[in-house]
C-alpha cells in the first residue's frame, strides 16, 4: 500500500475532534508510517443553534460540509456518530466501515434528581430530539420539555445554571468526554429506544477510493455493521429523518439479529412498535419488514402529518 498519509475531515466540537482523534489514534497503531492530519471544519448545524435543526435540514446538516470536503478531495475520510447521518447518502460517497458499538442508550443528567421517576411534576427537561420528547412524555406526560441544542459542554453549562431541572444526552458522548460521573440515571432501550446508529463512529469516504477503504477495513467490526445496517434500512424504508419521531435499535445473538423499532407522535400519546428477529446475512429485509409491520399499525399517518 502507497499512501502515507490521510486527511480526517471533522466537525470542531469537542466530541467530534475525540472521535476524529480516536479513529487517528486507531489507524495510526495499524498502520505504522501512516501519518494522519485532522481538517476541521464549522458545519451549518454548528452555526444554528437557536433553531431545532428537524425545522432547518435535519442532521443532515452536521455532515454537509464534511462530505463536500470529501468530494473537493480535501479530506480522505469523515469520521461522523452515525445517529447524524442521513439514511441517503450523496452519489459517490459511501460508509464502508462502521467501528464497534460504544453504548446506544441515552442518559439522564441532573444535579438534583437520580431518576426519570424522581423528577418533580411539572419538571423542565432539555432536549432538542423529537424521539427523545415522544417517549419521554409516553413515560411522564407531565414533564415539559424544553429546547435544547449546542455541543454537550453547552447543554451541560445550561443545566448547571439551572434553564433546566434535567437533560437527555446520549450515554457515549458523555462517557467519551469524561462526563460519566454526571450521569444520575441510564435509560434502558425498553425506557427510550435510541436513534438508528446512536453509540457507533462511521468513517466516510469516495466510493471509488479503494486504497482508502483498504486502510481503514480493519476498524470495521461485522456485528455492530449488521445492526446499524438492520436499523437504517428500517429508518430507510419509512422515509424518516430527524423531523420525525422514529427510533431503531438491533442486537445480536448468535448468528440472528433482533431489530426493534417506533414511531410516535411528538406528544408522545401514540406509540407504535414493531420488532423482527432474523439472520444476520439479512439485515436490509430484517429493517425493511419491521418497518412494514409499523405502517400496517398506522405509522404512515403519523409520518405523513409531521413532514406536511
Amino acid at each position: 500500500m502507497n499512501k502515507k498519509s490521510l486527511i480526517i475531515a471533522t466537525r470542531e466540537s469537542p466530541l467530534a475532534l475525540w472521535q476524529a482523534n480516536w479513529v487517528k489514534q486507531r489507524l495510526e497503531d495499524i498502520h505504522k508510517g501512516l501519518s494522519v492530519q485532522l481538517l476541521g471544519i464549522t458545519t451549518s448545524a454548528d452555526k444554528l443553534l437557536s433553531t431545532p435543526l428537524y425545522k432547518v435540514g435535519g442532521k443532515g446538516l452536521f455532515v454537509k460540509e464534511l462530505e463536500e470536503a470529501l468530494r473537493k478531495e480535501e479530506a480522505d475520510i469523515a469520521v461522523h456518530s452515525m445517529k447524524d447521518v442521513p439514511m441517503i447518502l450523496p452519489i459517490g460517497l459511501s460508509v464502508p466501515v462502521l467501528c464497534e458499538r460504544f453504548d446506544a442508550r441515552d442518559a439522564l443528567v441532573a444535579n438534583d434528581f437520580h431518576s426519570l421517576d424522581s423528577l418533580p411534576k411539572g419538571a423542565v427537561v432539555g432536549t432538542s430530539s423529537l424521539r427523545r420528547q415522544s417517549q419521554l412524555l409516553s413515560l411522564r406526560p407531565d414533564l415539559k420539555i424544553a429546547f435544547l441544542r449546542g455541543n454537550v459542554n453547552t447543554r451541560l453549562a445550561k443545566l448547571d445554571s439551572g434553564e433546566f431541572s434535567a437533560i437527555i444526552l446520549a450515554a457515549a458522548g458523555l462517557k467519551r468526554l469524561g462526563f460519566a460521573e454526571r450521569i444520575r440515571a441510564y435509560l434502558t432501550v425498553e425506557e427510550i429506544l435510541p436513534a438508528a446508529g446512536q453509540g457507533v463512529l462511521g468513517i466516510e469516504c469516495r466510493e471509488d477510493d479503494t486504497e482508502t477503504k483498504e486502510l481503514i477495513a480493519p476498524l470495521n467490526h461485522r456485528d455492530s455493521n449488521a445492526c446499524v445496517t438492520a436499523e437504517r434500512a428500517l429508518c430507510r424504508y419509512l422515509g424518516g429523518g430527524c423531523h420525525v419521531p422514529i427510533a431503531a435499535y438491533a442486537e445480536i445473538k448468535g448468528t440472528e439479529v433482533t431489530l426493534r423499532g417506533l414511531v410516535a407522535n411528538p406528544d408522545g400519546t401514540v406509540i407504535l412498535r414493531a420488532g423482527e428477529t432474523g439472520s444476520v446475512d439479512q439485515v436490509e429485509a430484517l429493517g425493511v419488514a419491521a418497518a412494514q409491520k409499523l405502517i400496517s399499525q398506522g405509522a404512515q399517518t403519523i409520518l405523513n402529518s409531521l413532514t406536511e
